[in-house]
């Protein structure tokens, strides 16, 4: 049996330690002066001011070509800088999905008036981007999406609903996946769209989490229409440009850093205590290790795609990998302390603590339930 995984040893280059410490100086001082900045939940914070800022500095589309905004810098510039970000848990929703992977699928698939249209304003963090896949009667088979799009003059008329859509509220373009040949196979006769979030016969309604947090979304499509040169991609080709769409999402550092500060704050807390004993430290040592793996795992993936290469079994184990790192967070922490930390922190560690247990479930939904990555994983095995 072959094995599918291939995890190629990568390091970012002591060259960009500049880089990294310009970042982290620009945290420190925009932490007070822009809101939205919550731990665990990073990368649906969404603050266009803040985005803005991040767009002017060069720091959104930074491996894109400069002649749509970008700045033809390397991956690992890139990393670095996702690293910083989510490390402090500053709001990036209004151009993380435009800069993790609607801009590289357009760079891909888009015509040349898509790209020129734009790239440059997701680059300026004028332009945020939400995704339009999972469906209300779908659960976690996406292929099974009942959502259509019918041929009409000039264009295309959509109808269905979008569920579990981070930040549509506030977004200014989807790209949703929709079936547009219902003789078609399952798999086959869906297309994706290009869509205006402010057309006519959107109807965008919060769902509220347990954090009392409304980011999700679900978006119901009522004759919305959509011009001809909206279209991304190839008419019936849908399913594939998303898949490969979905290795960018799976693989990038907030698929295990959203737990990341409680970890570090754990830490002091624990060394600062008297609950520093041998079983706290083995297990503080088996996290970090954890943390470290999964990291050059995602090095790993970064450094593939930077080579045009299309890691998708590596970025559906790197996920459900870190979900399960994520998601057990909270649970070290009633392990390693009795009662709530009051030594003073950036952030305390209670309240850090409540936040990831109260989100925490949804990270091994987003992106692809642990059981359908599983079934993937199987399947690149030979298993199934």
């Amino acid at each position: 049996m072959s094995f599918p995984f291939d995890f190629r040893p990568f390091e970012i280059p002591a060259e960009f330690d500049a880089l990294r410490q310009e970042v982290r100086a620009f945290l420190r001082d925009a932490s007070s002066e822009w809101t939205g900045w919550k731990i665990g939940q990073s990368w649906t914070g969404f603050n266009r001011e803040f985005s803005k800022e991040v767009g002017r500095r060069g720091w959104i589309g930074m491996t894109w070509p400069k002649q749509y905004g970008g700045h033809e810098r390397s991956q690992m510039e890139r990393y670095v800088v996702l690293e910083e970000m989510l490390a402090v848990g500053a709001p990036v929703g209004a151009h993380w999905i435009a800069d993790r992977q609607s801009g590289p699928l357009l760079l891909r698939l888009g015509t040349q008036a898509q790209r020129e249209r734009f790239l440059p304003g997701c680059t300026r963090g004028e332009l945020a981007f939400c995704i339009g896949l999972s469906e209300p009667d779908a659960g976690s088979d996406l292929a099974s999406l009942r959502s259509r799009a019918s041929r009409v003059e000039h264009g295309w008329r959509l109808n269905g609903r979008k569920i579990w859509t981070t930040n549509a509220q506030d977004c200014d373009l989807m790209i949703g996946l929709f079936r547009s040949d219902s003789s078609a196979q399952k798999h086959g006769g869906l297309s994706q769209f290009l869509i205006d979030m402010r057309s006519s016969g959107i109807d965008v309604r919060p769902i509220r989490d347990l954090t009392s947090e409304a980011h999700f979304n679900e978006v119901t499509f009522d004759d919305v229409f959509v011009p001809d040169d909206m279209l991304v991609g190839i008419e019936g080709d849908g399913w594939s440009q998303a898949t490969a769409e979905l290795t960018f999402e799976r693989s990038q550092p907030d698929r295990y850093m959203s737990a990341f500060p409680l970890f570090c704050t754990l830490v002091g807390t624990v060394r600062d205590s008297a609950v520093a004993d041998r079983l706290a430290c083995r297990r503080i040592g088996e996290t970090y290790a954890e943390l470290v793996l999964l990291r050059q795992m995602s090095l790993s993936i970064a450094g593939r795609l930077a080579a045009g290469q299309s890691p998708a079994h590596e970025a559906v184990l790197l996920k459900d990998l870190g979900n399960t790192h994520e998601q057990g967070m909270p649970g070290l922490v009633r392990e390693l302390l009795d009662v709530p930390a009051t030594i003073d922190r950036p952030y305390k560690l209670s309240e850090l603590q409540a936040i990831l247990t109260e989100i925490s479930p949804m990270f091994s939904l987003r992106g692809g339930s642990r059981e359908i990555l599983r079934g993937i994983t199987a399947k690149g095995l030979g298993l199934r």
